[in-house]
């Protein structure tokens, strides 16, 4: 039996994420709203930039959620969801906040292990999730 304790996503790490998606939003001229969760889908940081849209504060929430419930980057989800993919039920099947459009990566402990999520709503879905990879990045470099 494995009995090797993970390390929680803290808050500090929450406000990182936080500040390094934002920072690359910001250098793409985009007004996003960025979202971390912790290993039990709670919330840990929020931040909606003054110009964004108001969904997307509900957008990048959803998006963190599907990440850590699938444990997968949204973006990699995508297309498994459409009419003629393997779980084109999953986003009609469970009473649950999913959301299969790219923004949302799951955030994993230095052994590999989900510790978390983040999502970012607000700009393309290609952007959202080079800024939501950005901040995992900059994360992992701490």
């Amino acid at each position: 039996m494995n009995t090797t304790a993970v390390t929680p996503l803290t808050t500090a790490d929450a406000e990182a994420l936080v500040s390094a998606a934002r920072v690359a939003a910001e250098s793409a001229g985009a007004t996003v709203s960025i979202t971390v969760l912790d290993a039990g889908g709670h919330l840990l940081a929020f931040r909606r930039d003054d110009r964004a849209v108001l969904i997307s504060g509900e957008t990048s929430t959803r998006k963190a959620y599907t990440a850590l419930q699938l444990n997968a980057p949204t973006a990699d989800l995508v297309d498994l969801v459409k009419p003629d993919g393997p779980f084109h039920s999953l986003t009609t099947a469970l009473d649950r906040p999913l959301l299969f459009i790219a923004g949302g990566v799951p955030v994993h402990d230095r052994t590999g292990r989900p510790i978390g999520a983040l999502g970012v709503g607000g700009g393309a879905p290609e952007q959202d999730h080079a800024f939501a990879t950005a901040a995992l990045t900059a994360l992992a470099a701490r």
